[in-house]
């Protein structure tokens, strides 16, 4: 056990003294800096800075309905009469700070139409305020040229009342629903990054030692099994340690943005009532994940001794860890399909998709409890299978060109 301990506590210091596991962990908390003090980042940069559009109302009668309606959508978006020719607009468009201008007119029906004219219109949000805006004074004349009052025409466009009942005692309401779907969402991110960066730095860590020979020495004195889960456990450490500094980042951030708000932190984001049950299993199923993804790096890690060839073999458990997460995308809005219901329970995708319907619906305890057992027994599987690769494995020289090195390594394991 003494020789486990040495290899799991070696794994973790080296790693975490590179410069790669620095800089990335540097890098990724400044990311998060930037996510939650995006707001702030925009005003600083976009300091009250409206849009000025000029309006050339042919009509002579749309302008005021059409301010009111621009006014009422946007505050960053501002209309202004103008009377003067095209020509002169175009001299204060390069002469003033005017984003554009805007010439309305009647169509045959006595409709407004309009077209908009600016030295760019890659602003989006300007010209898309604006068409909504006039397109509210097109619903609104229309309606007053067929005899509608006022009051009537807010009958006519007020939202129609649809509410939804779950019947099921135990079903989720729409604000659980709601809440349950933005925790989800974002763990099965973290699941879904994480698995893939330190799954592929075990197997590179693997294929590192044995490209320097060192490999041949350590399988000699210390078992497969402990020497594989050394380094697992190991990265494992490395990972829970960048993700706390990172959380740790991304909380202060939050809170010194936000502690004016009620509620508290997960009160923000709508977290506040999401039971704990939710954030247990999130731990669980991040932790099997981890465990049957790296185990599975670590024996495809073992069949190469060049760094180049280790993206090449474990392409196809890159693509598992890819279609996984595709299903539980689409699962966020559909949880209760059949191929949702059915992936939960196969242990390559169980980890992201049976969390999506823990956090999302009241599933069934057995219904968890069998797709955490397969998961546990798969990673059972995969660890007996694994550490006899391993072991032969790490006696394969040369360029790996397939899966058959599987069957060469399992040849050298039982020979030696």
């Amino acid at each position: 056990m003494n020789k486990f301990w040495i290899i799991l506590f070696h794994t973790y210091v080296s790693k975490l003294k590179t410069k790669s596991f620095i800089i990335t962990t540097i890098v990724t908390s400044l990311l998060v800096l930037g996510l939650t003090n995006f707001q702030a980042i925009i005003d600083l940069f976009d300091k009250d800075e409206k849009k000025t559009v000029l309006v050339m109302d042919g009509t002579k009668e749309i302008y005021p309905l059409f301010e009111q309606q621009v006014l009422a959508l946007s505050e960053e978006v501002v209309v202004e009469s103008f009377e003067g020719t095209e020509a002169e607009a175009k001299e204060k468009l390069a002469s003033e700070n005017f984003e554009g201008y805007l010439v309305i007119s009647y169509n045959e029906e006595k409709l407004p139409k309009a077209t908009y004219k600016a030295n760019s219109i890659t602003n989006r949000e300007v010209y898309s305020k604006l068409e909504q805006g006039l397109q509210q004074v097109k619903v609104t004349l229309a309606t007053t040229n067929v005899g509608l009052t006022a009051e009537e025409i807010n009958q006519l466009y007020s939202p129609v009342s649809f509410e939804m009942v779950a019947l099921e005692e135990s079903a989720k309401t729409e604000e659980e629903l709601n809440q349950a779907r933005g925790l989800v969402y974002v763990l099965l991110f973290v699941i879904y990054f994480a698995v893939i960066m330190y799954a592929n730095m075990i197997a590179i860590e693997v294929a590192t030692e044995k490209s320097s020979r060192v490999m041949e020495i350590l399988i000699s004195s210390v078992s497969p099994i402990k020497q594989m889960f050394g380094k697992i456990i190991g990265v494992a450490l490395l990972s829970l340690t960048q993700f706390a500094f990172i959380l740790l980042v991304g909380y202060i951030s939050l809170k010194k943005n936000m502690e004016s708000m009620s509620g508290g932190f997960f009160g923000v984001f709508g977290f506040g009532d999401v039971p704990t049950a939710t954030f247990i299993y999130a731990i669980i199923f991040f932790i099997l994940g981890y465990f049957l993804f790296a185990t599975l790096a670590a024996f495809l890690g073992s069949l190469v001794s060049r760094l180049e060839d280790v993206q090449q073999m474990i392409t196809p458990m890159t693509l598992l860890i890819v279609i996984a997460f595709m299903i539980a995308m689409f699962g966020l809005s559909m949880p209760e399909s059949t191929i949702i219901t059915v992936t939960s329970f196969i242990p390559f995708f169980s980890p992201m998709i049976m969390f999506l319907r823990v956090g999302m619906l009241n599933v069934p305890v057995w219904e968890i409890g069998v797709s955490i057992g397969l998961l546990v027994l798969t990673i059972g599987a995969l660890a007996v299978f694994g550490a006899r690769v391993y072991r032969g494995g790490v006696l394969i020289y040369g360029k790996s060109s397939s899966f058959k090195d599987i069957k060469k390594a399992l040849q050298l394991t039982k020979n030696s």
